[in-house]
């Protein structure tokens, strides 16, 4: 299969592109049905014969190339109309009926805050102007209205208030947010390329417009990614805020798989700036070695790595509802616990080179030792609750 990308080089562009290199050089195998020999890559750069070629040769175009920020309103018109123009008459000049995605969007339904918009108007015009071309031709036309887009590579104070906060966020520059209660739906990129991949497979997801609302339809006249999020701008600021507080709290909030705070991490620390993409952390050191907090979060405890010298015991006490798991990742140790009622003892030596882990039980007083002499004993903790100095329970009792 050849395939044709046109904006190249825009935001979706570039993530789109990336992703199909993934799969044509077989880096990613989950789809195994779509195979590429080509990936011809067009952008406002591009020498313009180049696109004789594409079209001539392509078996599937994605129309990403559009005007988001012109400094004259008529170049919506000119921008995404004219190209898709031209495009279409290139493919039907090579007699060539291949497959074409057109990237348009929501405020095509000139509704809402949207009504009477410049830009909504031209993608309307592009709209009409590809199911023409289909009825003309018959060739397959996929018409995605994409809502609000956010993502790695997305370029800040442009088109997207999700990377202009998370620019500002990362980077401690300024920013306003007009009004916390107004509320976006949300296009997050890894979800509209895997519809882009459904799409390269025949399986696109189709829907009809009310409004702005999606109204699923096997037969719709138009696709849909049917992964969306909708959050407030005050929800967007105060989970960024989070985020940005974490190096110095250690505290990760919830971030259930597939949610927006999930994938708004993602792209919050893709704006980072590489003096800030590493961090100190506390290390807690005495003559016995060190013990140094890595990770605490809301709802599954802690994590921590403790660093015993040779000959050292560590521990020494017992816990009521609190209970760990110790993994030696380096060097050679025994762990031991007894049962503070019953007096039954337990004994595990373990090492680096046999990684297991060890589970601290409730009522069991334990420690852990340093068998060599010459290296330390590094061990990973882990606890299912984040240490609060004010209900420690934690009690002193010798092994």
């Amino acid at each position: 299969m050849n395939i044709l990308i046109t904006g190249a080089k825009g935001f979706v562009g570039k993530n789109l592109t990336a992703n199909l290199y993934n799969i044509k050089e077989n880096k990613n195998r989950t789809r195994p049905n779509i195979q590429i020999e080509n990936i011809y890559e067009y952008d406002i750069d591009t020498e313009p014969e180049l696109l004789d070629k594409y079209c001539a040769d392509a078996d599937f175009v994605f129309h990403l190339a559009g005007v988001n920020r012109p400094e004259n309103p008529t170049e919506f018109m000119e921008g995404n109309f004219g190209f898709s123009s031209v495009l279409l008459e290139t493919l039907k000049k090579h007699d060539n009926k291949a497959t074409v995605m057109l990237s348009s969007s929501i405020q095509a339904s000139l509704t809402g805050r949207y009504a009477g918009s410049e830009y909504g108007k031209s993608k309307l015009a592009g709209e009409e102007l590809f199911f023409s071309y289909s009825q003309e031709t018959g060739a397959r036309v996929l018409v995605y209205r994409f809502p609000n887009l956010f993502g790695k590579w997305c370029r800040p104070n442009y088109n997207s208030a999700v990377a202009t906060f998370c620019n500002a966020v990362a980077n401690d520059l300024e920013f306003y947010v007009n009004d916390r209660s107004t509320e976006l739906e949300l296009l997050y990129i890894d979800d509209l390329i895997e519809e882009m991949f459904d799409a390269l497979e025949g399986k696109e997801h189709h829907c009809n417009y009310d409004g702005m609302n999606v109204e699923k339809a096997q037969d719709g006249r138009y696709c849909y990614v049917p992964v969306t999020h909708r959050a407030t701008l005050g929800e967007i600021v105060d989970l960024l805020e989070k985020f940005k507080s974490q190096p110095r709290s250690l505290l990760m909030p919830s971030i259930p798989g597939n949610s927006f705070a999930k994938k708004l991490y993602s792209t919050y620390l893709s704006y980072l700036p590489k003096e800030k993409t590493i961090f100190p952390l506390k290390m807690n050191c005495d003559d016995r070695g060190s013990f140094t907090e890595l990770l605490k979060t809301e709802n599954c405890g802690q994590f921590s790595v403790n660093i015993s010298k040779p000959g050292i015991t560590k521990g020494q006490h017992w816990h009521n509802s609190k209970w760990e798991q110790f993994i030696v990742v380096a060097g050679h140790g025994l762990i031991r616990e007894r049962n503070i009622n019953t007096g039954e003892m337990v004994e595990f030596e373990v090492s680096g080179a046999n990684i297991e882990a060890v589970y601290m039980i409730p009522g069991w007083s334990h420690n852990i030792i340093n068998l060599s002499e010459t290296e330390n004993l590094v061990t990973v903790m882990t606890c299912n609750e984040v240490f609060d100095p004010n209900c420690p329970d934690t009690f002193y009792e010798p092994v």
